[in-house]
């Protein structure tokens, strides 16, 4: 089992807190590090946030959250065996032609170490700032990463679809990868279902054992269903209640099928957290992954 650094993107908010944390990321054994993304937090949110039990988002208003392909790219070449994800990046709130050259950009100069962790969004008053459409926008996800895979496929790409349409067109340079590996996130049936259609890989949200281990068995189901081979999608589960016992957690998630444990970042904030980190990564990276 692999070990990501999850929304390391929120701690390492100064130029020389990214490097360092991702520096000893990579040397104390974690595969890959993540951006968070909001562009902004309105002030009045009414939207229930998914992943608490009172709807809150556990953040204030002037949390800061980083740009995280602007981040990713400034840490890629300070640890450059990291992979480099997005957890999660809110696709139908991009334009998919500059998010396809953006993501391939980054590609390109990393050598090939980019993961394109997506979700539809949960917040409409962030889609309103921003004058995108809410309503519509799973299909609208759904399109622009069709978008973006034939712009990277080859030159003299071209779509058309509802809500993205192009005559030929050639987006250069293209990823190293033959295509950026998608990670869908999400809980929902929804979010399941476009995981089994589109994705390399799942990430939910949930953080309890049982619950998750009813999700991956949905996802198998949906996946033979759909007639798709399930092994073919690779698990990414949060590890927040296992910390109690690292080493027993990240033994769960293994059998679980967890391909990849993501670790919150917010774990090694403050005094000492680099400390902490390397003693993570010390201890549960290799029991973990064995």
């Amino acid at each position: 089992m692999k070990f990501g650094l999850a929304f390391a993107s929120s701690i390492g908010i100064e130029g020389d807190e990214a490097l360092d944390i991702c520096r000893r990321a990579e040397a104390v054994g974690f595969e890959s590090v993540w951006g968070g993304e909001h562009v902004v937090l309105p002030t009045t949110i009414e939207s229930p946030y998914p992943y608490t039990a009172d709807g809150k988002i556990p953040a204030a208003p002037d949390t800061p959250i980083p740009d995280p392909l602007i981040w990713l790219a400034f840490v890629a070449a300070a640890a450059p065996t990291l992979r480099l994800g997005t957890c999660i990046l809110i696709v139908p709130q991009r334009n998919p032609l500059v998010l396809a050259k953006e993501l391939a950009t980054l590609d390109r100069l990393s050598g090939g170490r980019v993961e394109l962790g997506l979700g539809v969004g949960w917040m409409r008053e962030e889609f309103d700032a921003l004058g995108v459409p809410w309503e519509h926008r799973g299909a609208r996800n759904d399109e622009y990463v069709a978008a973006m895979r034939a712009l990277w496929a080859g030159p003299h790409a071209e779509f058309h679809g509802d809500y993205v349409d192009f005559a030929p067109v050639t987006c250069s340079p293209r990823p190293v990868q033959a295509s950026i590996p998608i990670l869908v996130g999400g809980d929902t049936p929804a979010a399941l279902r476009r995981a089994v259609r589109i994705a390399d890989g799942y990430f939910p949200g949930e953080g309890d054992a049982t619950r998750l281990g009813s999700l991956i068995s949905e996802l198998r189901i949906a996946s033979e269903q759909f007639g798709r081979n399930p092994d073919e999608i690779e698990i990414n589960a949060m590890f927040g209640a296992q910390m109690a016992d690292p080493i027993a957690g990240a033994e769960q998630l293994r059998e679980l099928g967890v391909g990849r444990a993501m670790i919150p970042a917010f774990f090694f904030a403050g005094p000492g957290g680099l400390d902490r980190l390397s003693e993570f990564g010390e201890r549960v990276i290799p029991a973990g992954g064995r």
